[in-house]
């Protein structure tokens, strides 16, 4: 993953990143936040996938049921957010919408998605402090302003 950070200083921060072919999006962000200290962010993406897997929350379950997308498809959108965990570890919450070659498209919550042959990822730090906590009762983690 080649970074950088792209703001003038006294802005807020703004990092362009780009990934490379077999890289896993999920994972270089969370290290992207790590490396550059980002608590609080929100991030846009496009680029293209080898294969993910992205699912669908079931309310009745209270769990998210997977769905493999074992194909090459364009990153048509990838939005989501970074945020410290209830431990202060970075967390991320990301959404996406995978074009195919047939010009339909599958979307949902980002498990994993593999680079193929790239993924343009802008980075916008969010000037606020909050935290995502689980909720047991919902069965997923919730931002919430602390």
């Amino acid at each position: 993953m080649l970074s950088k950070l792209v703001s003038k200083p006294g802005d807020t921060r703004v990092w362009l990143a780009v990934l490379e072919q077999g890289e896993e999006a999920k994972v270089s962000l969370l290290a992207l936040a790590k490396k550059d200290g980002i608590e609080n962010a929100s991030f846009v993406a496009l680029g293209a996938f080898e294969k993910a897997v992205i699912a669908y929350f079931n309310w009745e379950t209270k769990k998210y049921q997977n769905i493999p997308v074992d194909e090459q498809v364009e990153v048509i959108s990838l939005i989501g957010d970074i945020v410290p965990d209830e431990k202060g570890a970075a967390s991320l919450h990301a959404h996406t919408v995978l074009g195919r070659s047939d010009g339909s498209t599958r979307g949902g919550h980002l498990i994993e998605g593999h680079v193929r042959p790239t993924l343009e990822i802008t980075v916008t730090e969010i000037a606020a402090h909050l935290t995502r906590r689980k909720h047991p009762d919902l069965g997923v983690a919730l931002i919430e302003a602390g």
